[in-house]
């Protein structure tokens, strides 16, 4: 069972398995693969698996949010990403608490830096204001950042909108970084779309979209719905809480 940072209560057995998925096409067998690791509630046990899978946008996206060290609050303590599991309750943008159910975990390594899609952000102290982050925050090439401003709510007639980190490099305070060893990145899966208080920071939780946004069809599909063993169709998660835009949309509407 993964250590922790704190005294939380302990958890259910951690069980492991593998699997791996196999893309429907030809040129699909030609693609890298890269190991996935996700875990999990299945009934009373958490269960951790590591799948061999496309390294496509459409998996990646779901898995790179945070930088392995993210600290969380639970209604426990602080505790690391690394070191969360599910049954945890998390701490949300608005202050309430949400149940963890999924952990997704993949690794970046040198040789993937040359992907713009592969970049990591770091977010120094106080960027965003005083406390937000705390402390120099690193987050994964899929992260998105909560934000609310009149341009979004000009645009979309909601109140604020996710942005890509990468979006806000300016090589200051939003600093673009290539691994140059091996590094964990994460993603954190609830019953619905959540925005979590991340290190003073609103950041979006998983929502794994929808199959005409991702171009998954058939048996490819049914292959990325089993990466969420915690839903049993991709609507299950429900409405994106807010939505996805990027920041040259709001720099257009200025």
């Amino acid at each position: 069972m993964p250590s922790r940072s704190n005294a939380a209560p302990a958890h259910p057995a951690l069980h492991h398995a593998d699997a791996a998925l196999r893309p429907e096409s030809e040129a699909g067998r030609s693609r890298l693969n890269r190991k996935y690791t996700i875990t999990c509630l299945a009934g009373v046990h958490i269960i951790e698996t590591s799948i061999m899978a496309p390294a496509i946008p459409a998996i990646e996206d779901a898995f790179g949010a945070l930088g392995r060290g993210t600290i969380l609050q639970t209604r426990h303590g602080p505790v690391a990403v690394e070191d969360l599991l599910p049954g945890d309750s998390l701490r949300l943008i608005d202050g309430s608490f949400a149940p963890l159910l999924w952990r997704g975990m993949m690794t970046i390594t040198p040789s993937d830096a040359g992907s713009v899609r592969h970049g990591l952000t770091r977010i120094t102290a106080d960027a965003l204001g005083i406390g937000r982050p705390l402390q120099d925050l690193v987050l994964g090439p899929a992260a998105r950042l909560y934000h609310a401003t009149s341009n979004v709510a000009k645009l979309t007639g909601k109140t604020a909108a996710y942005i890509p980190a990468h979006d806000f490099v300016d090589g200051n305070q939003f600093i673009a970084l290539r691994p140059a060893a091996p590094v964990d990145v994460y993603q954190l899966g609830f019953a619905a779309h959540e925005t979590l208080m991340v290190n003073g920071i609103g950041v979006e939780s998983l929502h794994p979209g929808t199959a005409f946004s991702l171009g998954l069809r058939g048996p490819v599909l049914a292959q990325y719905l089993a990466l969420f063993p915690h839903l049993r169709r991709l609507d299950d998660i429900g409405l994106f809480r807010h939505p996805r835009l990027r920041l040259r949309d709001l720099e257009m509407r200025a």
